[in-house]
């Protein structure tokens, strides 16, 4: 007796569903005794821990904040991560505090940009043992985006400017250093060209777009299950934020100018608030800045 194949869900019907037309429910695989070990446990290496500061937007004393690799069709995506090598389960009492803390903080930050209607907090685990919350910044008035969908809609709308991009994580990285810490993503620097030459570049930049792909949430992998390999001599670790299969998108380094200041790294204040005046309403507590 075959089996009946399961029907396709009613979701499938929602408007924030992003495909149409035919669909049908893959084959489940059968469950596997023992689950392989993710990054960070067993013999694999934890590439949050090996990370340098340098591949963050903001560092903290017990917290970092890193992008992805390059803009992706969200107007913001970003991981918060603890420095120590920790799980969700597995953070003390100071930290479990601190992370909600930190939560309401930086989606307060990536809400004040401009264009941000919503900020989708989530977080999987399945890729790495280390904890990474990721935050993901819907654009305002996109209704069809609203939902459980968006990390899809990610892979499927263009990516947004590189230049709009690296404001917007310079202005969420100034925000956090508010509170304490140290920004490390700095704005794009103009680029004076005369009008042909800037016509030229531009086209350039078209064409570099097209050639790669998208490095969106679905794409990061760091949440995609590795494939089973055939036994054989060990492969060199492969960087976090290649395409699949890797395991996870690569920190980005790059919004970080060299001339970026190394020192004088103001404390980091995410220490739950002893009395109820403390708590204030967590905003800046200098003037907030403005997405531009």
């Amino acid at each position: 007796m075959q089996d009946t194949p399961p029907s396709v869900p009613d979701f499938t019907q929602w408007p924030s569903f992003p495909f149409e037309g035919d669909l049908r429910v893959k084959q489940l695989d059968d469950p596997v005794p023992v689950e392989p070990p993710r990054r960070g446990e067993g013999n694999r290496e934890c590439t949050a821990c090996n990370a340098p500061d340098e591949a963050y937007i903001w560092v903290g004393e017990r917290w970092r904040v890193r992008a992805m690799d390059r803009p992706t069709g969200l107007p913001m995506v970003l991981i918060l991560e603890s420095r120590s090598h920790l799980d969700l389960g597995d953070l003390p009492n100071l930290l479990a505090a601190e992370l909600g803390v930190m939560t309401v903080r930086l989606e307060r930050a990536i809400r004040s940009l401009d264009g941000v209607a919503r900020v989708h907090v989530n977080r999987w685990g399945d890729g790495s043992a280390h904890l990474h919350m990721w935050f993901l910044a819907r654009p305002y008035g996109r209704l069809q985006l609203r939902g459980t969908f968006l990390s899809l809609w990610d892979s499927i709308l263009p990516p947004i400017s590189e230049a709009q991009w690296r404001e917007n994580l310079a202005l969420v990285a100034a925000w956090l250093a508010e509170f304490g810490g140290r920004p490390l993503a700095e704005p794009p620097r103009i680029q004076w060209q005369a009008p042909s030459s800037l016509a030229e570049s531009r086209a350039e930049s078209t064409e570099s777009v097209a050639e790669d792909e998208a490095a969106s949430v679905i794409e990061a992998a760091e949440e995609i299950p590795e494939p089973t390999e055939a036994p054989g001599p060990t492969a060199a670790p492969v960087p976090e934020g290649t395409h699949p299969p890797t395991d996870g998108p690569k920190p980005e380094a790059t919004p970080k100018s060299t001339d970026a200041p190394q020192s004088e790294a103001a404390p980091e204040s995410t220490d739950v608030p002893e009395s109820e005046e403390s708590l204030g309403t967590g905003e800046p507590k200098s003037e907030q800045p403005q997405a531009g």
